[in-house]
């Protein structure tokens, strides 16, 4: 009941948000609409943990929602690192089936969970039509794009690199990316107002507030690149980096730039909540040029399966 009345009073904010955008605009053309989406991470679908019942009733909340879309944050599937070819295969066909639920468009990051193979585990063949980032490629499109909505323009990167001794990745944007990067931008006006959906983190503290404040950084716990990542950037309107892998709930405003950790819909990878976190996702309000976020609980319980 407490869900079902928080969504109400958040669809009401909302109305009103909107009701404001358009009049402050004067106009009602599709470039001044306010409008919200929602961002949902680290799913870890799996046919166990009723892992497939859960993100079901994430999507039947976000589809009574009525979002104009969805960006999913990384970490689909539980994994593809390590496991053998027909499992990968497996897992990828679920969440492709699963999401066919959602009423509205649909846009996939990916996370270091969908890349096939390269742990060593997993045996598979490095010449493999579907080693690494071609799996997810092959099955839900390009790792990295753009697009735009409603005067605001979406960056999807693609933040996980294979570490060159095997059997680990890393957070990293890949000079191709990078060059992407800088000529998709020059199709952007420096007024038009951009949001980056990432899996690994451009900027986290949850090591340092959890674990130890001087702690160094690992390599698949943050982009290391981020400055250059950012740089590319100046002179533009980057309003919002969402970001997913911690499984945590987290805010950072750098420069003008907000930095949201955005939770996970399995929170403990189904097993209940994570440091605190309910299972979740982030609904995201768009309002002329600026922003508004809440982090929605689902209403998951933990089914007792192993």
């Amino acid at each position: 009941m407490k869900n079902h009345i928080v969504q109400s009073l958040l669809l009401t904010v909302l109305a009103i948000s909107f009701a404001a955008c358009n009049t402050q605009s004067g106009q009602n053309n599709d470039q001044n609409q306010a409008f919200q989406f929602a961002f949902i991470t680290d799913i870890h679908l799996e046919p166990e943990r009723n892992a497939t019942e859960g993100l079901l009733a994430a999507i039947d909340t976000i589809n009574k929602i009525n979002p104009d879309f969805v960006i999913t944050g990384g970490d689909l599937i539980m994994d593809a690192l390590g496991q053998s070819w027909g499992r990968a295969d497996s897992l990828y066909k679920l969440y492709i089936k699963t999401t066919q639920n959602f009423k509205m468009p649909v846009y996939n990051t990916m996370g270091n969970h969908e890349i096939y193979g390269i742990y060593k585990r997993s045996k598979a063949a490095r010449n493999h039509q579907e080693f690494g980032e071609k799996m997810f490629e092959n099955r839900l499109g390009k790792s990295y794009y753009s697009f735009d909505h409603k005067g605001w323009h979406f960056i999807i990167l693609n933040s996980i690199e294979e570490v060159d001794t095997g059997d680990a990745y890393m957070g990293y944007v890949d000079s191709a990316q990078m060059e992407w990067i800088k000529k998709d931008l020059e199709t952007v006006g420096p007024e038009i107002p951009i949001i980056i959906s990432t899996h690994i983190p451009m900027a986290t503290t949850f090591y340092n507030v959890t674990d130890d404040p001087l702690y160094a950084k690992k390599p698949g716990d943050v982009i290391v690149n981020t400055p250059e990542v950012l740089k590319l950037f100046e002179g533009h309107n980057l309003k919002l980096v969402l970001q997913g892998h911690m499984h945590i709930l987290e805010e950072i405003k750098i420069r003008g730039i907000t930095f949201v950790t955005a939770g996970a819909i399995s929170a403990k990878w189904w097993r209940g909540p994570y440091y605190g976190i309910e299972e979740g996702f982030a609904l995201v309000t768009l309002n002329c040029n600026d922003f508004d976020w809440e982090y929605v609980d689902y209403g998951w319980d933990v089914k007792n399966e192993d």
